[in-house]
C-alpha cells in the first residue's frame, strides 16, 4: 500500500522569495478535496501540526490519483522559516512546481 499523505501541492505563487499561496488538494478521509487555495500562514500551521504534503499533480480522469513529487518541509534557519523541498535553502522553494 502506498504511503499516506495529507495533501498535494500542484502550483504556488511567490512574492519576494516567499510563498504567498499554494494551490492543491487535501485528503478528506479516503478521498481528496477539489482544488483549494492555501495561504502561506495556513500551510505553515498544517506543516507544524504534523501534516505531510507532497509536490505533484493530479492525473486527469483518474479521480484521487496523483503523480507524486518530493515531500514539502518546513526548515528553520537563523530564526526564519522556509517552506521547501530541499534541506539547503535561503528562501521558499518548491522544486518543479509551476507558478500560477
Amino acid at each position: 500500500m502506498a504511503k499516506k499523505y495529507d495533501g498535494i501541492i500542484e502550483a504556488v505563487r511567490y512574492k519576494n522569495g516567499q510563498i504567498v499561496m499554494a494551490r492543491g488538494y487535501e485528503r478528506r478521509g479516503a478521498a481528496f478535496s477539489d482544488n483549494i487555495l492555501i495561504s502561506r500562514k495556513e500551510l505553515v500551521e498544517r506543516l507544524k501540526s504534523g501534516k505531510q504534503f507532497l509536490t505533484g499533480k493530479r492525473r486527469e480522469f483518474w479521480a484521487g490519483t496523483f503523480d507524486e513529487g518530493k515531500p514539502v518541509k518546513l526548515v528553520n534557519r537563523e530564526g526564519r522559516e522556509f517552506i521547501t523541498t530541499r534541506d539547503e535553502t535561503e528562501r521558499d522553494e518548491l522544486e518543479q512546481v509551476p507558478v500560477f
